[in-house]
């Protein structure tokens, strides 16, 4: 099925709902594309926007660890 086809099966199908707040989440979706033009920085704390940048420079400064490393150190508490 094309774009086009696919798009008006959704429309027929909205069409056939009656249920408000599934009519109100489809709302929500649709809208997302107007709210996402807002940077998630802008939405975090002071104090979380120093933890990233405090992570960014230890990355800067090298002081980083391999994944597997880190894993093997924890891997009492990271049971899978």
């Amino acid at each position: 099925m094309d774009l086009s086809a696919e798009k008006l099966d959704i429309i027929q199908r909205i069409c056939e709902i009656q249920d408000n707040d599934l009519i109100d989440l489809i709302k929500n979706i649709v809208d997302i594309p107007k709210s996402s033009k807002s940077d998630w920085w802008d939405q975090i704390t002071p104090d979380e926007k120093e933890s990233v940048n405090r992570g960014i420079d230890d990355l800067q400064q090298g002081k980083v660890y391999p994944h597997d490393q880190i894993r093997k150190k924890y891997e009492k508490w990271l049971k899978d």
